[in-house]
């Protein structure tokens, strides 16, 4: 039976905390299917309602203001008129692409279609 040095263990656990830091924004319902839909480019709040199916408004809302609190997406405004506002992805945000599309390729291997 192999052991585990006090070092690894430290490190595990460090790694823990991080892949925990990232879940606790990542883990919340529709954060990832936000961050996926901007992929393809900037998007109005109306575009992304239209494009997330069964999200609610507040929803969409409030995982826009944690994703842009978090620096993953950037909200712009044009004072127009009409004032108008944006949505696209930060280089944080595009950082994180490859890893969701790895997500969703193993999805579509091991997960049962709903």
């Amino acid at each position: 039976m192999a052991t585990i040095s006090s070092h690894d263990a430290d490190t595990c656990r460090r790694s823990d905390a991080a892949l925990t830091r990232a879940f606790r924004l990542l883990g919340k319902r529709w954060s990832g299917v936000v961050l996926g839909s901007l992929n393809v480019g900037p998007a109005g709040f109306r575009e992304l309602s239209r494009a997330i199916e069964g999200v609610s408004d507040s929803v969409l809302s409030e995982r826009l203001s944690e994703l842009t609190k978090a620096g993953l997406i950037a909200r712009t405004v044009d004072a127009g008129p009409p004032v108008t506002v944006s949505y696209e992805l930060t280089e944080s945000g595009r950082a994180l692409m490859p890893a969701l599309d790895q997500i969703s390729e193993w999805a579509r291997e091991h997960l049962p279609q709903e």
